[in-house]
């Protein structure tokens, strides 16, 4: 059976249906599923078509999201909290980039959650000082504008990344190298069609077939690409009337 997801996404004060569903998104493809809402604009945000068409698929975070009244509540069995709040503050917990804490973060296996403002508002001091950590996501000094579903696909993936990550899945079969006969034969098929074609003197070669194999074997060719090579060379000698 698999473990209880030991993350918790919390949106405080979210004003758009489409922002929950593209955050539910942004957890889903990172492998988290805890979504809370906080005093959102509209209670059944969640629930609303532009937020199940902005989830893509991610329905299932959308139907187990919680909406609670205040903070304390979605706070409840969380170990460590991160505000990611760009705005500095003259008073509040330590700022990171979010790699940096993650990576001596991931390994206590407490139950993190991260906290996002509103849209418009950002957070309220209040909810940063509740933090033990303020998370800054790096970006340009002249223009971090992030929307929300962003800020919360990053933290998402750094997140992931501390935790251990996920393999990536080849999407196209490895190439067959060809073996070692197949491309002397297609050598020596281009040195007959360069003799052909006036391009190689048999008398006087000099360094041109050496370096024709060295470059066949730099490129490790593909049985596929070695019929390429022999077809086009049957074109080029090919008679022309």
């Amino acid at each position: 059976m698999q473990a209880p997801d030991p993350t918790r996404f919390i949106l405080i004060g979210t004003s758009h249906p489409g922002n929950v569903g593209a955050a539910a998104r942004a957890i889903k493809v990172m492998g988290f599923c805890e979504l809370w809402l906080v005093a959102p604009r509209d209670a059944q945000a969640h629930t609303r078509d532009e937020a199940v068409a902005m989830a893509s698929g991610a329905t299932d975070v959308l139907a187990a999201t919680r909406v609670v009244a205040t903070l304390p509540e979605a706070l409840q069995g969380v170990d460590y909290l991160c505000a990611t709040a760009m705005t500095p503050r003259d008073f509040g917990p330590p700022t990171h980039a979010p790699r940096a804490l993650f990576a001596t973060l991931a390994p206590s296996r407490r139950r993190v959650a991260f906290l996002f403002g509103s849209e418009r508002f950002g957070m309220a001091n209040e909810d940063v000082y509740r933090c033990h950590a303020c998370l800054s996501i790096p970006t340009r000094a002249d223009y971090g504008s992030l929307n929300l579903a962003q800020a919360v696909q990053l933290i998402a993936y750094d997140w992931r990344e501390a935790l251990g990550g996920f393999a990536v899945e080849p999407r196209t079969a490895a190439p067959v190298t060809a073996d070692a006969a197949s491309v002397q034969g297609l050598l020596e098929h281009w040195q007959r069609t360069l003799v052909e074609i006036g391009f190689l003197d048999p008398a006087a070669p000099k360094k041109l077939l050496p370096r024709l194999n060295q470059l066949a074997n730099r490129a490790q060719l593909s049985r596929e690409e070695v019929d390429i090579l022999r077809g086009i060379a049957r074109f080029v000698g090919r008679p022309r009337g």
